[in-house]
């Protein structure tokens, strides 16, 4: 199903969105990818979603991906002997490791990392930063605090400490449990929550071992004070604002979602902007206008994907929900400053092959007006390449293997076939001309822009381009520069890649 929009779309599902019926509803609205929140999926059900979209996938012959959302570390106060206190600006309140029910004096704090890591000055803030509290002194087994912002305490309530590095690794117990499901049951993407720094992701791809990408999601601000290392080491990336807001002011959200798209898409990785983009849909069948600015001006800047989490997951509205997404990108992407606004930061080429390739492509779609850009790919860097310069026309990504296409489904502006590898060069041009007209994409007399590998077949080496124009019958019309005669055989390696790659 072609979608008439290069920004894609990621749904969460949840208790409004969990049917068969209604994620079939979703994806005909506009979803693209959907993602599985593990902290509120038991192994039942979210084998029973990924079943239903590659269902859904396979009736409507097109590639949907799946993110699977991990937890991570979740830090939260013990309970209090009522259930709550009140605690007021001025006082001193104590955290301690008893396991004693709390008062309005002190509270047990069952995790042991954050006495190792925590320092006077710190800030520590509680119930998404409705309170707020400052370190005045650290034992070994107990920390003294002064209260910043008053309020009641809760049991159980999230604590954050935007000034604290823990000496903890990425994924809890219960990560590792969702993340080998998750791996069994075939995600795409695996999105890694509160990241710290590079070393986080990179013992998280060891564990996964290529079987899916990950997705870094950035919402510490240790992890923005690593950005540049963690872009290198990631496949992906989300600007989760909704813990970014709370962890750093508020009023530096947007700079930092502008910037760290940017360092995305000059890297050539995908990069999801989140959280409470058209919020009040979770109980409103219309947005506030500000929301639906806020979403245009995600797609004004390029970003891959913009995704909806409770809108879609417990909302009365998901479906119009994705519906309004989906208007408001499709009216910005048409909007006459579109186009100046992607382009306003040039990201030169890396000095590589592929993106030597990649940005040819994109001159000559400029220079000859060709109606499509057609990337051989198996493991979807070739396709990468190509979305990174956002060109102004359809791409199209053919391969072989279902998950590249699957992968692909999150990344901006890519259409994927799935389609065998071609014989030869003749062969490969007209399967790329025959999925382009057929597809709607080109026309009689337009021509379109093929990159591929040689040998054929062989993933990571994209090293060609060919220009064709297409017939009445979809088919190379014969006096095309790069057209190549039947019989002209090349190689093909049939080897199959060891390890697939976004």
């Amino acid at each position: 199903m072609r979608r008439n929009r290069r920004v894609k779309i990621v749904a969460t599902l949840g208790p409004a969105s969990s049917t068969p019926e209604v994620i079939e509803r979703l994806f005909l609205a506009g979803a693209d990818v959907f993602r599985i929140n593990m902290s509120h999926s038991s192994p039942d059900t979210a084998h029973a979603l990924v079943r239903t979209v590659r269902d859904i996938s396979a009736k409507h012959r097109c590639s949907i991906g799946v993110l699977c959302d991990l937890q991570g570390p979740k830090f939260r106060l013990g309970e209090f002997v009522d259930g709550r206190a009140l605690v007021k600006a001025g006082e001193h309140f104590r955290f301690d490791q008893t396991g004693a029910p709390g008062t309005s004096q002190r509270v047990s704090l069952p995790h042991p990392a954050i006495f190792d890591a925590i320092k006077p000055g710190h800030a520590l803030l509680i119930d998404d930063g409705k309170l707020s509290m400052r370190v005045t002194e650290v034992g070994p087994r107990s920390i003294s605090a002064e209260v910043v912002t008053g309020g009641i305490l809760s049991s159980r309530k999230g604590l954050s400490m935007p000034d604290t590095l823990l000496a903890i690794g990425p994924l809890t117990k219960k990560d590792r449990a969702d993340l080998d499901l998750a791996l069994k049951l075939g995600a795409d993407w695996i999105a890694l929550s509160f990241v710290q720094r590079a070393e986080d992701i990179i013992e998280a791809k060891a564990i996964i071992d290529g079987r899916a990408a990950v997705l870094a999601k950035i919402e510490k601000p240790s992890a923005i004070d690593d950005i540049d290392d963690i872009i290198a080491a990631g496949d992906g990336f989300m600007v989760a604002r909704g813990d970014l807001g709370v962890e750093m002011p508020v009023e530096r959200v947007p700079g930092l979602q502008k910037t760290i798209t940017r360092k995305a898409r000059a890297a050539g990785k995908p990069i999801v902007i989140a959280t409470q983009m058209l919020e009040s849909m979770t109980s409103s069948p219309m947005p506030t206008r500000a929301e639906v600015s806020d979403v245009a001006t995600a797609v004004f800047d390029g970003t891959d994907a913009i995704m909806l989490s409770g809108e879609s997951a417990v909302g009365q509205y998901p479906v119009e929900t994705i519906q309004m997404m989906d208007r408001i990108a499709h009216e910005v992407e048409n909007d006459p400053s579109y186009d100046a606004f992607v382009h306003a930061i040039e990201f030169p080429p890396l000095p590589t092959g592929a993106d030597a390739i990649a940005a040819a492509a994109h001159a000559i779609s400029g220079t000859v007006k060709v109606a499509a850009i057609l990337c051989y790919t198996a493991t979807g860097s070739t396709a990468l390449r190509v979305a990174r310069e956002r060109p102004n026309l359809p791409v199209i990504g053919l391969t072989p293997i279902a998950r590249t296409a699957q992968r692909l489904a999150l990344v901006w502006g890519i259409e994927t076939v799935l389609t065998g590898d071609p014989e030869d060069l003749a062969d490969m041009v007209r399967k790329a001309t025959r999925i382009a007209h057929e597809g709607g994409f080109v026309k009689p007399g337009q021509g379109v822009v093929i990159t591929c590998g040689v040998p054929l077949g062989s993933p990571g080496a994209t090293n060609m381009i060919r220009l064709a124009f297409v017939d009445e019958h979809g088919l190379p019309d014969g006096h095309s520069p790069d057209y190549v005669p039947t019989g002209g055989k090349v190689p093909v390696d049939r080897r199959p890649p060891s390890k697939i790659a976004p």
